[in-house]
């Protein structure tokens, strides 16, 4: 704690850079499932009960691609929009994010700056998550959007982003995911997440497993609240890849009309809000044949698999693939080896991921393609195959996208 605290002046003030570093120092503390210490926060800053309309979403998959169409097409309609989603991929602002533009490094350090001064004295400090929800609703009460719209980090019931209140509670397809946190079956896991339906809020689900629908509707009936089934896919054109865009996009939409009173947005503002919406390292083609995908669980590989083989049919990938030690990387691969013409495991800067040796390891139990290891990414990068997938962590998909934008002259090899 003292590490967390030292040098800290309460008149300090801090550059971007030293706000960011003294945030990250937050994380020696880990995770810290419960709602006491964000909602003493969020409380204590006056920030606890927004006067913008929330939209509240989780999920195991399709969480942050929902949030995207749902401020697209808000903003589009002429509503001021604010948005909180994780993890970034390049550059901690693109957590907070007001009318589609992300905060500020001036906003970020100053705002960094007034929680860390609020807590000193404190006996146990907020989470790195905790403080960083606590920046951004400091930025939403400046701002005053008409709409927020919160992503979970993980769970539902004890995530931070629960403590605050909510209009529209959405829930995206659950699968098996954080097991050792959530529970170890779908339905357990199914009523974590369904904990942030709030009590007489409308509440809307896409189609689920029949455990994860029970536990849902349980919790919705506990709440004195309906659940809708959002089933209909979206058939407008859309700025996503992939069918399962389409209901996501639904999803938004649903979730739109139930949390905005008198809710107005015309056919042509729906149309350019759709098309309009992006969302990096979602089958995401960063240059000519090079797609990103943040895939990292088996529900959410099964959907890259499909997606890639409605776009380009039998023709296999050269994959340049990296996934944490802790997810099931055994059955992730094995969804994906059907799809991959050869494999590059390159190295990626998080104590997370799976060394490069005992992923080759795991990739020859499941896989007869080639597998080679990069000494740098850069080099994994510069493959003269088409076409190439890079996928498995938002780890390797932040610093490709960090890399590919940071070097000017930086050109994945053509063919």
């Amino acid at each position: 704690m003292d590490r967390f605290f030292l040098g800290t002046d309460m008149m300090e003030e801090l550059s971007y850079r030293e706000a960011l570093d003294w945030l990250y120092a937050a994380q020696m503390f880990g995770m810290k499932l419960g709602l006491a210490g964000i909602s003493r926060l969020l409380t204590e800053l006056g920030v606890d009960r927004p006067k913008s309309r929330v939209i509240h979403v989780a999920g195991t998959n399709g969480k942050g691609s929902v949030c995207a169409f749902a401020e697209s097409v808000a903003r589009t309609a002429g509503y001021s929009t604010g948005l909180f989603t994780s993890p970034h991929l390049v550059r901690f602002n693109e957590r907070i994010r007001v009318n589609g533009a992300d905060i500020s490094d001036e906003d970020v350090a100053r705002l960094i700056v007034r929680v860390r001064r609020h807590i000193q004295g404190w006996d146990t400090p907020p989470t790195f998550f905790e403080l960083t929800l606590a920046v951004a609703m400091l930025y939403f009460a400046e701002r005053q959007p008409d709409l927020i719209i919160l992503e979970t980090g993980m769970g539902g019931r004890l995530d931070a982003t629960n403590a605050l209140q909510k209009d529209a509670a959405v829930i995206t397809p659950i699968g098996m995911d954080h097991t050792q946190y959530l529970g170890a079956t779908l339905y357990e896991i199914a009523r974590e997440k369904a904990a942030i339906i709030a009590w007489h809020r409308p509440a809307l689900t896409a189609p689920q497993q029949p455990e994860a629908m029970r536990a849902i509707h349980e919790a919705a009936m506990a709440c004195d609240t309906d659940c809708q089934v959002v089933s209909e896919p979206c058939e407008l054109p859309l700025g996503l890849t992939g069918t399962h865009q389409k209901l996501n996009a639904a999803l938004a939409l649903a979730a739109l009309r139930a949390a905005i009173p008198h809710y107005l947005c015309s056919d042509a503002q729906l149309a350019e809000g759709l098309a309009a919406t992006r969302w990096p390292g979602r089958f995401e083609e960063v240059l000519p044949g090079v797609i990103l995908d943040g895939a990292h669980n088996p529900p959410a590989m099964h959907t890259l698999v499909n997606t890639w083989r409605a776009t380009h049919g039998d023709t296999r990938a050269h994959c340049v693939f990296a996934g944490a030690a802790d997810k099931d990387l055994t059955e992730v691969l094995h969804i994906l080896s059907p799809i991959v013409e050869s494999w590059t495991l390159p190295p990626v800067q998080s104590p997370r991921i799976m060394p490069q040796e005992q992923l080759a390891r795991l990739v020859r139990e499941v896989s007869v393609a080639p597998v080679n290891q990069s000494a740098t990414l850069a080099e994994a990068l510069v493959l003269p195959q088409r076409p190439l997938l890079i996928c498995g962590s938002f780890f390797l998909i932040g610093e490709t996208l960090a890399l590919i934008q940071d070097s000017s002259d930086f050109r994945v090899t053509q063919q």
